[in-house]
């Protein structure tokens, strides 16, 4: 099936998609209201040079404008325009150096504002068409600028309030409404979520039938990269884990530097973005033609922690409900090596096990590889519904200078992850195309070894 994916990069979303999510927010957000959304700033890699640019999620979710340097005010009710969009002028000259951009009339005609001004009017035109309301919905991040920006309108709004009697009195944060909304996916979404994992899964089982012994972990990142653009998708949806041998016990492990060694295991946490949605895939594999035997031993446990896992995923589980079975599997497999001593009550009440498996078992998967949306509601972990997209993925990681552990498992770092979609009746893998059993494993890498 991965030989069949089609090459092509994601188009954009029809704008009726964004139209209706903007018609949704709004309902919420009642004709009181305004919000704000800024794009996300540039960002300087050193000197002149700077980042490949990625927009805001919160504001490409909304309107699907990719460019810097703008924003975007919604106005429920107004009577003339809802969806302003504020951009970059043309500029002729821009053109030649970084390529095409909207202006102010592509705001209009290629992304639906019913108005568009240059961003330099912003002050003015929010200053106008805001103050009759009562409400600003906006999200305080990482550009202080308009932080200020922001704070600087609400002071002078409530310096004149006492004698215009109108002005924005409350500063709301969108994240209530719209991160819900990005919580639930829609049809469109669950589509790209999908060819992301496809994306990412072929770079996975590239690396599963190409690595040797010998090799550097940047060598596999750099089939893994290719892998992904080369299948249409923009790169990783993060920075690739490629950890060899004791390196897979540091959960972000990104220095990538380190030569493969026979008898290692190689951890791949790895994932596409495709159409600003990502994947998250994580699998582990010896670098020779086999398990050890106390690899093996390790593996297995976590595998079978992982599957039991999955298998709670459906609607109406708590979210919460794959990790207490991961742990419960974890820890009576770790009683059974020897590495845990005790009960299984005592290690889960006191946390032991979080020697060897610090972390939780899921998060939220869509636009941000960490994606939004509360895992509780009140005091409440929340129930999973059908459009929740997560991931599973238990380890388990034994430092090197772990001395009260046998010698054969220090050293050893496994971790096993899929991403899932909660499904009316129950749930979708959607990187199953990844093996992960030990039979399939090894006996793709005995070929590799073989050749």
């Amino acid at each position: 099936m991965l030989s069949q994916l089609e090459v092509h990069p994601a188009p954009p979303f029809p704008r009726e998609v964004y139209a209706e999510r903007r018609r949704r927010f709004m309902q919420q957000l009642g004709p009181n209201a305004a919000a704000l959304f800024v794009a996300a700033p540039v960002s300087v890699r050193s000197n002149d040079v700077e980042h490949p640019y990625r927009p805001d999620n919160d504001m490409l979710y909304l309107t699907g404008f990719p460019e810097p340097e703008s924003a975007c005010l919604l106005l429920p009710e107004h009577p003339e325009h809802e969806y302003l969009l504020f951009v970059r002028p043309f500029d002729p000259e821009r053109r030649v150096w970084v390529g095409r951009h909207a202006g102010v009339e592509g705001a209009t005609r290629d992304y639906a504002a019913d108005k568009a001004y240059p961003i330099q009017q912003i002050d003015q035109v929010v200053g106008e068409l805001v103050s009759g309301r009562n409400e600003l919905y906006f999200r305080f991040g990482r550009d202080l600028e308009w932080n200020q920006r922001v704070v600087g309108w609400m002071r002078q709004w409530q310096q004149l309030r006492p004698r215009s009697g109108t002005g924005p009195v409350v500063l709301r944060d969108p994240a209530v409404i719209l991160h819900e909304m990005r919580l639930r996916k829609e049809a469109v979404e669950i589509d790209r979520l999908r060819k992301a994992a496809q994306i990412a899964a072929a770079g996975h089982l590239r690396a599963l039938t190409e690595v040797r012994p010998g090799m550097f972990e940047f060598e596999v990142e750099a089939l893994l990269d290719s892998t992904f653009r080369r299948l249409g998708a923009s790169g990783p949806a993060y920075p690739s884990i490629v950890a060899s041998g004791p390196n897979a016990t540091v959960l972000h492990y990104t220095q990538n530097d380190r030569s493969l060694a026979p008898g290692d295991l190689l951890l791949i946490d790895a994932g596409a973005e495709y159409g600003f949605y990502c994947s998250d895939i994580t699998r582990t594999f010896p670098v020779s033609a086999t398990f050890s035997g106390a690899q093996r031993e390790l593996y297995e446990l976590v595998l079978s922690a992982q599957k039991a896992a999955v298998s709670m995923v459906g609607p109406g589980a708590r979210y919460d409900e794959p990790h207490r079975r991961a742990v419960e599997m974890l820890v009576d497999g770790l009683l059974d090596l020897g590495l845990l001593t005790g009960s299984r009550e005592e290690n889960i009440a006191e946390e032991r096990y979080r020697k060897f498996f610090m972390h939780r078992t899921s998060h939220w998967l869509g636009m941000d590889v960490h994606d939004v949306g509360q895992y509780k509601e009140g005091q409440e972990v929340r129930r999973l519904e059908p459009g929740f997209v997560l991931t599973v993925e238990p380890g388990l990681y034994i430092p090197e200078d772990c001395t009260d552990v046998p010698p054969e498992f220090r050293g050893v770092g496994i971790r096993i992850e899929d991403d899932v979609l909660v499904t009316e009746t129950g749930h979708e893998v959607l990187t199953s195309l990844v093996p992960k059993e030990v039979s399939e494993i090894e006996a793709l890498r005995r070929e590799v070894v073989a050749r």
